[in-house]
């Protein structure tokens, strides 16, 4: 079982930020070779936010967020970031920690359906 837990969400009012962390657990060794941030606003499906390849450090993000959040990891790869700066109000979501042990091709990172683990998420609210 592979258990992944998400911290850091929270209040924050607009143009702040906020470090997002994942820690990532299990009685076996496990090798994840991707994990991924995705986010759910209200009302609105789940999306892609951003990820990170493990054997590589490539690092993939929504177009519409580069530049603002930047993805990253420890090296002991158990351990997944998102920070996240100059939040606006419609970042406002749940955000969800994903990752996958095998590799991934880059045209599919971005699919939730990729990822078979999954955290419970963390709530970040952005004030106007």
């Amino acid at each position: 079982q592979v258990q992944l837990v998400e911290s850091g969400g929270g209040l924050v009012q607009a143009g702040g930020s906020l470090k997002l962390s994942c820690a990532a657990s299990s009685e076996r060794t496990v090798n994840f070779q991707t994990m991924a941030w995705f986010r759910q606003a209200p009302g609105q499906e789940r999306e892609f936010v951003a990820a990170i390849r493990w054997d590589d450090y490539d690092t993939y993000y929504a177009e519409a967020l580069k530049g603002r959040f930047t993805i990253s990891r420890d090296n002991a790869k158990t351990t997944v970031f998102l920070q996240m700066d100059s939040l606006k109000p419609e970042d406002t979501a749940v955000y969800y920690c994903a990752s996958r042990e095998n590799r991934i091709i880059v045209s599919a990172i971005r699919q939730q359906a990729m990822y078979p683990y999954w955290g419970q998420g963390t709530r970040v609210t952005v004030s106007s």
